[in-house]
């Protein structure tokens, strides 16, 4: 078998077409790479089965399939053209034409100046658009710059947004964002509501950073509850993370707090042993049942139901690599989700629902249950080995995810038990016991803080500060793949 690192990433953006570089200068030709493209697809996608062209009996003949390659002008077309329901079920499937870059993204190198945002616009003036500042991450640009959760700016470098320049603006390592006021007349009605600027701007640049997945942890007293909460913004998976997110539960154990509040509303995703380890230290009492499974295309569901079934399932645990985990019991967590509560954050809500109870209070999440993996153009489709004559690579859909009930699919995400949508002009303090998501939590949990008012928000979020990155955080394990799947050509 072969050993292969499985990802479920949440960009949805492709990267742009790039020249065909020549990297031993000989000449390459595009079916050459659409080859490529297709016998990867044929392998593995997931929904293979759904795509007649996909089908091992779809040619004839190798000449019959070469001409087939040729009628495609460029990889990304063909691979398009491959993708079985664009809009309604895989949103998700990409290609690079550059895999330097995505090694490199992997490798924990990316461009941050730590102002994560969310951009939104005005029903009344849909051209126009403005952003929010959501956390500041630190060490960094925009701590140093004095960036704040709450900030609102309307242009970049004197331009005023809008949906025609915003992905460029944003995307430089460098520029400077103009503040303004958010102004809602007095009124609750989101239509008269207008954006004033003011003259302060802020410069901020972007270096090479590593960001700490364990935003804010800390025990808050209240009335006779003891509750943890812990902010977690991705599922980072690096044993040195790892280990801290143990530790952060140990000092939870050790203070003794009986309610735990998990908040994902911006984690996008990460490591699928990070997901089981959180979800085993949040519980504790359920080591070796099963925490998930998997579903892959016909032929590798049935090659690994027949050599090795146990690869589908993933289980509850209660070590790291030998390090006893600090798990809490706990029979309830709370979890606070946004749009952007993706991928591994719903891998744990889903997987979590069928033993204790989870009350998640927020806006439905993303909506992202299937997993995917990059291929190279290799023989078993690994880095290693790549073709070095083009740097081509692709992350298909691969499997999809479903809990010990067999639930998945939730195309549309996972809807809180409590709708409460963050208000642009009231975010308030992260970690704070009056925040307002915070603060629903606490009033469920005690009875006695104030409760935020559960109205949505009518403002549409556009995009947040992830869909400005070439690539997204993806959630990965290794896995142990049928080679003589891998390795069979259909066509030489």
């Amino acid at each position: 078998m072969n050993r292969i690192k499985v990802s479920i990433l949440i960009l949805v953006a492709f990267i742009s077409v790039g020249c065909f570089e020549d990297l031993d200068d000989q000449p390459i030709t595009i079916p050459q790479i659409n080859d490529f493209v297709w016998k990867g697809l044929n392998r593995f996608y997931l929904y293979k089965d759904d795509v007649p062209n996909l089908a091992n009996n779809r040619f004839s003949s190798s000449s019959e399939y070469e001409d087939y390659l040729e009628n495609f002008s460029t990889p990304e077309a063909l691979f398009e053209s491959l993708i079985y329901k664009r809009t309604t079920v895989d949103r998700f499937s990409w290609i690079v034409d550059n895999y330097f870059e995505l090694d490199a993204f992997f490798s924990g190198i990316s461009m941050s100046n730590g102002m994560e945002f969310q951009i939104y616009r005005f029903p009344a003036s849909p051209e126009t658009v403005f952003g929010v500042v959501t956390y500041v991450l630190p060490n960094t640009s925009a701590e140093t710059n004095g960036v704040k959760r709450g900030d609102i700016f309307y242009g970049v470098d004197g331009t005023s947004l809008t949906t025609s320049n915003v992905s460029q603006l944003l995307s430089t390592n460098n520029y400077t964002i103009n503040l303004g006021t958010y102004n809602d007349n007095n009124t609750a009605d989101t239509n008269d509501d207008s954006i004033t600027p003011t003259t302060e701007s802020i410069a901020l640049t972007k270096v090479q950073y590593t960001e700490n997945p364990i935003y804010i942890n800390n025990v808050l007293n209240v009335n006779s509850k003891k509750i943890g909460y812990l902010m977690y913004n991705g599922f980072t998976g690096t044993d040195a993370f790892n280990n801290e997110l143990n530790n952060v539960f140990g000092s939870f154990k050790s203070a003794g707090i009986n309610e735990l509040v998990l908040d994902l509303r911006y984690n996008s995703g990460g490591s699928v042993n990070t997901a089981i380890l959180l979800s085993s230290m949040i519980t504790g009492q359920f080591k070796g049942k099963v925490f998930s499974t998997e579903q892959w295309n016909s032929e590798f569901q049935a090659a690994f139901e027949n050599d090795d079934p146990e690869q589908l399932i993933n289980r509850f645990v209660d070590t790291n690599k030998g390090t006893p985990l600090n798990s809490l019991q706990l029979q309830k967590v709370y979890v606070l989700t946004t749009k952007r509560s993706a991928s591994a954050s719903e891998l744990v809500i889903n997987s979590l629902q069928p033993y204790i109870q989870v009350v998640q209070i927020g806006t439905t999440t993303a909506g992202k249950y299937q997993a995917s993996t990059t291929l190279y153009d290799s023989p078993n489709f690994r880095r290693q080995g790549a073709n070095p004559r083009h740097t081509y690579a692709m992350q298909p859909l691969i499997f999809k995810s479903l809990n010990v009930d067999g639930k998945t699919d939730y195309f549309n995400g996972l809807a809180p038990t409590t709708e409460l949508a963050e208000q642009v002009n009231n975010l308030g303090v992260l970690g704070d016991v009056n925040e307002p998501l915070l603060a629903a939590a606490i009033s469920d949990i005690s009875g006695t803080a104030k409760k935020a008012t559960s109205k949505p928000f009518a403002l549409e979020i556009l995009k947040s500060s992830e869909d400005f990155d070439a690539f997204e955080t993806g959630m990965y394990i290794d896995k142990n793949l049928p080679s003589n799947l891998i390795n069979t050509n259909r066509f030489e």
